[in-house]
Order: C-alpha cells, then sequence, then structure tokens
C-alpha cells in the first residue's frame, strides 16, 4: 500500500502524506477505514514510529484523517480536500511552466507537448 523511495529528495513523511492522500483522493481508501496502527506500519516500513506519527499527524490537519482516541486513525472525505489536490496540482504546473519558460521553452511547446502526448519537446 504504501511504499517509501529512498532515492526521494522529501521527507519520508511527506511522502507517506502524499501517498496516503493520493489512495483517499483515488477512492482506495474508503471513508470511515481505519489506517494502520502507527506501530504496525513503521515496522512494515522499517521507519521510527515518530515519523508515521508526523505524517498522520500533518493529514489530520488537512482534513484527510480523523482521530478517535483509544481506536486509531480513520479516512473521512469532504469535496473540499479534491479542491485542494486540484490547488496543490496547479502550483506545481505553474511552477514547471515557470521553469520551462526561464531555460526558454515557449508556452506554446509546452501546449503541443501536453496535447500530443509527451513527444519531445
Amino acid at each position: 500500500m504504501i511504499v517509501v523511495d529512498y532515492k526521494d529528495t522529501r521527507p519520508i513523511y511527506e511522502q507517506i502524506v502524499e501517498r496516503f492522500q493520493n489512495l483517499i483522493l483515488t477512492g482506495v481508501l474508503k471513508v470511515d477505514e481505519q489506517l494502520p496502527s502507527v506501530r504496525s506500519l513503521a515496522m512494515e516500513l522499517s521507519i521510527n514510529p515518530n515519523t508515521i506519527q508526523k505524517a498522520y499527524s500533518e493529514l489530520e490537519r488537512r482534513g484527510f484523517i480523523y482521530t478517535v482516541k483509544g481506536k486509531g486513525n480513520f479516512v473521512t472525505y469532504k469535496e473540499e480536500l479534491m479542491e485542494y489536490k486540484k490547488k496543490e496540482l496547479k502550483k506545481k504546473i505553474d511552477d514547471v511552466v515557470e521553469e520551462a519558460e526561464e531555460v526558454g521553452i515557449a508556452k506554446a511547446t509546452i501546449i503541443y507537448y501536453l496535447e500530443n502526448g509527451g513527444d519531445s519537446l
């Protein structure tokens, strides 16, 4: 379910947050479904439980999960979550377009690239 990429430059907790967000937004994890316990996921991934706790705290802060004392963490779903993800993706696209323009790739070329399924620039 969750895989950590040790070659990724992002912190491990951010990778976990992103993976869970995608699983929730795509419906793989259903509303009110329980997430693995901090301890069990930490053992499964062979990482520090504090890293998992930090990821779960961030997911709760963003509204993707809720915690029930003594029971664990559960998936929540609100329409705003999809909007949050769309805004996040738009920001990434804006950054890539800006970077492309800085290295001399015209917007028309970027549009052509997107419309033609990733043919070479």
